[in-house]
């Protein structure tokens, strides 16, 4: 008879430390949305969002429910999915740093920090549908 470890190959688990820091970090990204929602809002509105002053709130708080969902794994699925969708719609419309005019070097920079927390976030929601 074997023993079950030899039976199933073990799996690593995503770092505690990356989740953490991962998730508080989006956490507290949406919560600075939340602090000035007026300029969030009107962001919104300037990028053609529909009902800007409905979605920039939706968006902000499905990111600070999601970040902290990863950050303490909890409905990962959910938390990471949330995460994920976010970063996949708002990285190309909102910070489409290829279609401004003069100096895009801010919606440059915001484009390619969504990127690297959008694959960020297809790790985890990977990870959390392997468990």
């Amino acid at each position: 008879m074997t023993d079950e470890s030899e039976q199933s190959p073990v799996r690593p688990s995503p770092s505690r430390l990356g989740r953490l820091l991962f998730g508080l970090g989006v956490a507290l990204q949406a919560s600075e949305d939340f602090r000035d929602m007026d300029d969030t809002v009107e962001y919104a509105e300037s990028a053609g969002v529909p009902m800007p002053e409905l979605a920039a709130p939706f968006a902000s708080g499905m990111m600070l429910v999601g970040g902290l969902g990863v950050a303490l794994w909890r409905f990962p699925r959910v938390a990471t999915g949330a995460v994920a969708t976010f970063l996949a719609v708002v990285t190309p419309t909102m910070h489409d740093f290829w279609t401004e005019e003069g100096d895009a070097s801010g919606e440059r920079l915001a484009f390619f920090g969504n990127l690297a927390m959008f694959g960020a976030a297809l790790a985890f929601l990977r990870e959390a549908y392997r468990r």
